[in-house]
């Protein structure tokens, strides 16, 4: 009788409000815990339990959060800014940070144009004067967009999309932003500048569209708001902190500046006597609570969006928008996992197989990593480094609890030492059974001339290596591998070219290649009780049709069903069994 293994499912947190459409693709497959209204130490005390957070702009995901988490392996925030979240901290636990660049930009787009005829019109002067039982038309004269110029900072996707929407009113459009694409630009009528000053001066209404950073913090402050004209009129639909709130007070005090509408502030929501209170209360100022990306569209995209990514990335996927990893390309993320895969197993197989030898000099810190084929032409091979590293740490740092991937993988292989070189060769695979081939090469010296050749020829399967008469300490150690049909295959261990699947429990000896081997070890099993599920006998690779001492070697691979045991390893090694023996687990 088989008795099933219950495998829990992974645990998601979402402490704030997320669409029911976002909830269901999250709810077939994970169990999803909805609590709202958590205190930060409440949420403290229970984040350890859970794979995945899901948040809006209220929670604050701090560094001391962060590393309560033990499990966590994925930050999703609903929107654009990641200012709530501390994702250095994020980084170096490993944590990816996703979140939706893409879902609310019409809906913070049309609030930037809702709070400029809002302000331009007097909307909120006039409907609070009427609702008093006042008739103050003539209080309330505004003024026309058309012809009017609106200056934009920050030319990315919400400052072109309020371009496209501003030039159907007929407006002049200037931008100020060092990374625009000029094409883009143009496209939307909208003409670069070369400073900040030059198009403050020129313009009628002010609209910012950039992130908070360390650079753009307090960047509209007194003295850019004095190169301004008395009539202009400031928006900020973006975040709270790229004016000045305490300067534009005194400017609209002073009657230096029209009038301003504003979404988001330093304090959310604004404290009493505050310079975000003082703003909001400006008669002057059209306010509104961050309500930029506040309509049912943009919260179904955004939660949708961020639920579509938490469930890849627990799936081990890799991530569409992290904010802390690179972007992959849909067309590279789908060549590129299965060789996530593959690398990962060589990286494990290298420290399982290297670390247990007899000789427990034989691991190295110091590889090569070379792609041929395909992969060689990938714009970023990110997530193969990662998935090395990966498979090289796990089985020495599992119980450290660190989540290697993407996100970390640098930082953890310098921290202990491993140096990893990429190359890519062009040599032409077209006439071997694979698209791509991979070379995990691990050196003594750390020295990148030692023992290397051209890579187009070192890391080809059937080109010279390193004489097998060398001594080992100084020999390189090799594993080469493929993917096929999805599946990865290894092609070479060390001296040894077989092909192989490196999947479940593997008992790998080296032997001399007589007869008898294999029914010795066979035999031994069997009286143990473990059941070979495969075999591959793998010969010594072929180095110039050298023959030397080891040429009657051969490396024998067994898939087991069970780990084997200690005596079993043992009495392996006798004259007439095997030279080496090392049980490893993928």
């Amino acid at each position: 009788m088989v008795i099933p293994v219950y495998t829990p499912k992974p645990k998601i947190l979402i402490p704030e409000k997320v669409s029911p459409d976002g909830l269901a693709l999250l709810k077939e497959r994970f169990e999803v815990d909805e609590r709202k209204g958590l205190s930060a130490e409440e949420l403290k005390d229970i984040i350890a339990n859970y794979e995945a957070l899901i948040i809006r702009s209220e929670t604050k995901v701090t560094a001391e959060l962060l590393g309560a988490a033990k499990k966590l392996q994925v930050v999703a925030r609903a929107g654009v800014g990641v200012d709530n979240v501390d994702v250095v901290a994020a980084t170096k636990h490993g944590i990816i940070v996703v979140n939706s660049p893409s879902g609310n930009i019409n809906a913070a787009a049309e609030h930037t144009i809702a709070l400029m005829m809002a302000v331009a019109r007097n909307i909120g002067d006039a409907s609070a004067s009427i609702k008093a039982g006042k008739w103050e038309r003539s209080r309330l004269v505004g003024i026309e967009a058309q012809g009017k110029t609106l200056a934009i900072v920050g030319l990315g996707k919400v400052g072109l999309t309020v371009a496209r929407i501003a030039n159907g009113f007929g407006m002049r459009l200037i931008a100020y932003d060092p990374y625009a694409n000029p094409t883009l630009a143009a496209a939307a009528s909208v003409t670069l500048k070369p400073s900040l000053a030059e198009i403050l001066e020129e313009a009628d209404f002010l609209t910012l569209h950039t992130p908070l950073i360390a650079s753009t913090r307090d960047m509209i402050n007194a003295a850019e708001l004095a190169l301004m004209k008395k009539t202009a009129i400031i928006l900020n639909v973006a975040r709270g902190g790229m004016i000045n709130e305490d300067a534009l007070v005194e400017a609209l005090d002073a009657g230096t500046i029209g009038g301003a509408g504003f979404d988001v502030f330093t304090s959310e929501p604004p404290q009493a006597n505050t310079s975000a209170s003082r703003l909001i209360a400006h008669p002057k100022v059209v306010a509104t609570p961050h309500l930029g990306a506040s309509t049912k569209e943009a919260q179904e995209n955004v939660s949708i969006d961020v639920c579509e990514q938490v469930v890849a990335i627990l799936s081990g996927e890799l991530p569409r928008s992290a904010v802390n990893a690179p972007i992959i390309l849909p067309e590279e993320s789908r060549t590129l996992q299965p060789y996530v895969n593959l690398l990962e197993k060589m990286g494990s197989l290298y420290t399982q197989h290297y670390s247990s030898r007899v000789n427990s000099k034989s691991f190295r810190t110091t590889f090569d990593i070379t792609y041929e084929g395909a992969l060689a032409n990938i714009n970023t091979t990110k997530p193969l480094f990662a998935a090395l590293v990966k498979g090289l740490l796990t089985p020495i740092t599992s119980s450290d609890g660190f989540n290697i991937n993407i996100v970390n993988a640098e930082i953890l292989a310098k921290e202990r030492g491993i140096l990893i070189n990429e190359q890519r060769s062009r040599e032409n695979t077209e006439d071997k059974p694979y698209s791509s081939f991979v070379t995990l090469r691990a050196r003594a010296s750390r020295s990148l001339s030692h023992q290397r050749t051209d890579a187009s020829r070192s890391n080809s399967p059937n080109s010279t290596r390193t004489p097998v008469k060398q001594a080992a300490e100084s020999e390189d150690q090799v594993i080469q591998g493929f993917v096929s049909g999805n599946k990865p295959f290894i092609s070479r261990l060390d001296r040894f070219k077989g092909e192989f699947v490196p999947s479940g429990t593997l008992l790998i000896c080296r032997n001399f290649d007589s007869c008898g081997k294999i029914g010795f070890v066979g035999s031994l099993l069997g009286k143990a009780g473990v059941n070979i599920k495969f075999m591959n006998v793998a010969p010594l690779h072929e180095v110039d049709g050298a023959e030397d001492e080891f040429s009657s070697e051969a490396l024998m691979i067994l898939g087991v069903d069970k780990p084997v045991g200690e005596n079993v390893m043992k009495a392996l090694y006798t004259t007439e069994g095997v030279l080496e023996a090392n049980l490893v687990t993928l």
